[in-house]
């Protein structure tokens, strides 16, 4: 009896599951050495195991430097990234003040110069007579000058000497400073351009003359600043009304109306 089961444990030894066999043997490889130390040839951090396609699944998860965990390789990249949008960021917003500073100036000075410009405008309109004022200053002086020694001479002659070189005085003055001359028009023809007819009267002449002045002209550089007051001779054989008009200087049938002085009429610059 003892023998029997004997025999059928020897059996049962020898038909041992051969899988079961096989996963022993891969569990015992898999065991690591009683050292700790990675045999040689074997990548260090894989302990030996592999994975589904042979891979050390070590190798997968700690692949680097040690020490270093996934993703901290873009890290610094992103760090530098970040500082360079700062420093971008810095210039253009110190370039923005800079333009705002320069637009600000240059808006200061327009309206600065439009102020200028307003106030020289004003004061040119002010003071523009001041040039001839001061040359007139003298003449005024000399008016009293000869007033007074007038009065203590109590000669007339004395007066009328004085206004006449006062009168030449002023009249130098205007024309060599000023292009200011008077024109002579007794006995030249007449120029409705210069004159100014205040009566016209038939005579024996070929042309319309100017036969008296009653104030004289002025030209300034070459431009009528007044026209002289005049009478003028007109042909006899010129019609009245014909005459008138030409004498006056206006059209014909332009005639002064009833109670207009001839002055006033048609003719006038």
């Amino acid at each position: 009896m003892s023998k029997h089961r004997h025999d059928s444990e020897s059996s049962k030894d020898r038909n041992v599951n051969p899988t079961a066999a096989q996963d022993q043997a891969g569990t015992s490889a898999q065991r690591p050495p009683p050292d700790s130390q990675t045999p040689p040839g074997q990548p260090a951090g894989s302990f030996g195991q592999t994975g589904p396609h042979g891979q050390a699944e070590g190798d997968s998860k700690f692949s680097g430097s040690p020490g270093q965990t996934p993703g901290s390789s873009a890290t610094p990249d992103l760090a530098d990234e970040l500082e360079a949008v700062r420093k971008e960021n810095a210039a253009l917003k110190a370039e923005i003040e800079e333009l705002n500073a320069k637009y600000l100036r240059k808006l200061a000075e327009e309206v600065n110069f439009r102020k200028r410009m307003l106030r020289e405008k004003e004061d040119g309109q002010k003071y523009a007579l001041s040039s001839i004022l001061a040359d007139l200053v003298p003449i005024l002086d000399d008016f009293d000058r000869g007033m007074k020694a007038a009065s203590g001479a109590h000669s007339f002659e004395q007066l009328q000497e004085g206004m006449v070189l006062v009168q030449r005085q002023l009249s130098q003055m205007l024309e060599n400073k000023y292009a200011l001359k008077r024109f002579d028009s007794a006995g030249n023809p007449f120029d409705p351009t210069m004159h100014e007819a205040l009566f016209a009267e038939p005579a024996d002449v070929d042309e319309a003359v100017v036969s008296e002045e009653y104030l004289p002209g002025y030209m300034h550089h070459e431009r009528v600043l007044r026209s002289a007051k005049v009478r003028v001779k007109i042909p006899n054989g010129v019609k009245k009304d014909v005459a008138q008009d030409a004498a006056f200087g206006g059209e014909p049938g332009d005639k002064p109306t009833a109670g207009q002085r001839p002055e006033e009429g048609a003719g006038q610059d």
